[in-house]
């Protein structure tokens, strides 16, 4: 049984936390756009009323939309995890650049505020 390179070990970990983390950012989305995201971007001056039809779409499947958040957005950050342990194994060019560990950690946070917005707003 031959074993993963590191560069293809760490492009597999790379896009499945990108992958991941866009799940948990799109289901976190859904669940804020009823009531969350129109207070805040209302807040910034930005219209807010195209949210409308998104929130009747995701309205009735709230829970299972913030459970599947959650459980993709963790599994994002575990992922993300491991590739920083990694990191030091491996040259960073290789595993994992650095703007993509900073992209994936800037949407793990922004799909987090979503999926907070949307439980506590609601």
């Amino acid at each position: 049984m031959s074993q993963l390179s590191p560069k293809a070990g760490g492009a597999k970990r790379a896009r499945g936390a990108a992958l991941l983390t866009l799940g948990g950012i799109a289901t976190a989305f859904g669940v804020a756009a009823c009531c969350g995201l129109p207070i805040v971007l209302t807040g910034l001056g930005i219209g807010a009323a195209w949210l409308g039809g998104i929130a009747a779409v995701t309205g009735p499947y709230r829970d299972p939309l913030m459970l599947l958040s959650a459980l993709s957005l963790a599994g994002g950050a575990f992922m993300l995890w491991r590739m920083r342990r990694t990191a030091s194994a491996c040259d960073d060019r290789i595993c994992a650049p650095r703007w993509l560990t900073m992209s994936l950690f800037i949407g793990l946070v922004t799909g987090v505020s979503m999926l907070w917005m949307g439980y506590s707003y609601a």
